[in-house]
Order: C-alpha cells, then structure tokens, then sequence
C-alpha cells in the first residue's frame, strides 16, 4: 500500500504542518506521522476522514502511487476530478468504414500530424484521411497508420509508416509491446512501451536506440494507444515484426495504396 507516503505528498503540497491534518481528523500529532511513516494504520473513520479532507477516494490512497503521477494528474485530483489512473475509462473512436461496411484502415499523413491530437475523436476529421486496406489484417479489430520520424526506434526509419491495432484497454498492455501512442503534449510517438498504469498511473516509453532516454507519460496525456502491427518503409528491412510468407504480399500492397495516396494528395495541392 502506498498510504503513508500519499497522505504525506498531499499534506506537503498544501504546505500543512502535521498539527494542522491531525486536528482535521481528529488524532494526535504523533499517530498521523505513524501513518505517514507507515509504522501505524489509521481506523476506518479516520481513514475516512482524511479521504474526505484531502478529496480523494479511499481507493486511490491505498493502491496507486501518487508521488509517481505527474503535476496535471496531481492537480486534477485535488480539485476533486476523478482521474482515470489506469486507462479503463471508456473511449470512443472515430472511424471509417467502406461501402462494405467494413473497417478502413485511415492514413495520418504527415501534413495531419499536428492536428491529429486534437482531431482524433472527430469522425469529420477523421473522415477527411486517406484510407485503405490490407487483407491479411483481421476484420473484427480497428487499424491506423502513422508516418514515424526521426531514428530512435530502428529497424523503423525515418519515413517509415507504421500501422497500429487499436488498443481500448491499456491496462492490458504487456511490457514492452511496440506502440504508436497518441499523446497531448509530446504528439505522435512510436515507443517500446512499458505499462506501470497499476503502479503510477504512467507509461513509460524506451527507444530501440540506445542514445535516447527512456520518459514517462501520465495517463491524463495518453488520448490513444495503437499496438504495432506492422510498417513499411522505402528501407525495407527483413527484420520487420510480420510473418515471412506474407511480408511480399502486404508490402506491394501498402506501396500500391501508398503511392496511390500520395499522388492523390499531390493533385489536390496543385
């Protein structure tokens, strides 16, 4: 449990001496640095009673840690917001689907990198994408792919499109699973990604290269979550994260509705 040190980072950031919490709810100055210190439990009325003093559930106290959450998180939770710790809070996603009524697969070209952050909930938006299909890809899960820049995850270059399952349970994210995550402040990111949601409420995002630092992401900044399925690349590496006996196939493909879309864009700029 993580009670003593999260009742101590909420009194601290009220700058509240001890005497002050403790008269609150109604103890001694000396049992509420128990608490603190872990070497005593509080009663269920007391432990009530600090939750209600501080705003913020019983639940939330006992299990997450809150000294790893970030200054948004933070601040969200003392001013009485239920903040979503874990990720499970319900998401609805704008999509495309074909005159088959099935699922496309909506492009984020580079021109619409910057404002996918704030589009990607809007089927408008969305549905202005380039689309296409790929026939190995399941129909019964959502896809979207993403230009990566920069070179801190090869084999991936610079260049390169990766296409992402859709993730609606982050929670069930294994340790590091390859990830396009969508955030509010850093943008589009590819990352390794390593799930402590149940420990601190963050991501944590590592590079392939080992010359960028790992970082962490909050929750309240994480607006998607896309688990690769896969990418191409004018690099075409083999060490790509498909089976051999579709790697030919799926290649041609997204080159075709690629090259497809980028002559389209192209046209409609001149």
């Amino acid at each position: 449990m993580y009670f003593g040190s999260n009742i101590k980072l909420l009194r601290q950031r009220k700058h509240w001496p001890q005497s002050v919490v403790a008269d609150e709810i109604g103890v001694k100055r000396n049992s509420l640095s128990g608490y603190e210190s872990g070497s005593s439990q509080p009663s269920f009325e007391k432990l009530l009673a600090i939750s209600d003093l501080f705003q913020v559930s019983i639940d939330k106290l006992l299990r997450y840690d809150l000294t790893k959450l970030g200054e948004r998180e933070l601040s969200d939770l003392e001013k009485g917001f239920d903040i979503d710790i874990r990720g499970e809070r319900l998401r609805v996603l704008a999509t495309t689907v074909g005159e088959d009524d099935k699922e496309n697969i909506e492009l984020v070209p580079e021109s619409a990198k910057a404002g996918y952050t704030t589009g990607f909930a809007d089927p408008e938006f969305i549905s202005s994408l380039p689309v296409f299909r790929l026939p190995h890809l399941s129909d019964q899960r959502k896809y979207r792919a993403f230009p990566i820049s920069g070179d801190s995850m090869p084999p991936v270059s610079h260049g390169s499109i990766v296409i992402g399952e859709y993730m609606d349970d982050w929670t069930q994210l294994k340790d590091g699973t390859l990830s396009v995550i969508i955030t509010r402040d850093e943008g589009i990111v590819f990352k390794k990604v390593y799930n402590q949601l149940q420990e601190s409420g963050q991501l944590m995002m590592v590079s392939t290269n080992p010359i960028y630092e790992p970082f962490y992401v909050g929750v309240r900044d994480v607006l998607e979550v896309w688990k690769f399925s896969g990418y191409v690349s004018q690099e075409f590496d083999e060490q790509m994260a498909m089976p051999r006996d579709q790697m030919s196939e799926v290649l041609k493909n997204l080159q075709q509705e690629v090259s497809a879309i980028r002559l389209e864009m192209r046209s409609q700029r001149n």
